[in-house]
């Protein structure tokens, strides 16, 4: 389901994805989480576009094989060159009706042009309460990655 805004992803987890514990792979949720949130960066923009920070990925409850699992990536917020995608993962037994969140995370993506140079994105506008509180948390997370990268300065630097 593509709206401009939002995509969802439906698929069932194949035993391919399975960990040691015999749950899904966390690496799999993530190569999950990065392509969905791709798919909706892209929609949105119409443009190429890099990933240049994943944050904040929570595993709340593991995921089983063989369950319906459900990825929803939307627009919580743009820059000028970015574009921030918050991503819940969710799952269910498929003879269950009610799907459990599994994983919650933000993406910033930079729209790129083909040179690898970031280009303007279009303005995303909330426009529902709840859009209006999405984009206040992506702008606070800003300010927290902004103290926690200099916070890090020291370690970037090559010994």
């Amino acid at each position: 389901m593509a709206q401009n805004n939002k995509i969802t992803f439906q698929f069932i987890s194949e035993p391919k994805d399975v960990n040691f514990g015999g749950k899904v792979h966390g690496g799999v949720v993530m190569k999950w989480i990065d392509q969905t949130a791709y798919t909706c960066a892209r929609t949105w923009t119409e443009t190429y576009c890099v990933t240049v920070y994943v944050g904040g990925i929570r595993f709340l409850k593991p995921i089983n094989i063989g369950d319906l699992v459900k990825i929803e990536a939307y627009v919580i917020y743009t820059g000028n060159t970015s574009i921030h995608i918050a991503i819940d993962v969710f799952s269910k037994e498929i003879s269950k009706g009610t799907f459990v969140k599994n994983t919650h995370c933000v993406i910033v993506f930079v729209s790129v042009d083909q040179n690898g140079e970031p280009i303007p994105v279009k303005k995303w506008i909330p426009s529902t309460e709840r859009e209006i509180q999405l984009e206040q948390y992506a702008i606070k997370l800003k300010t927290l990655r902004t103290e926690i990268e200099e916070e890090m300065k020291p370690f970037f630097e090559s010994e």
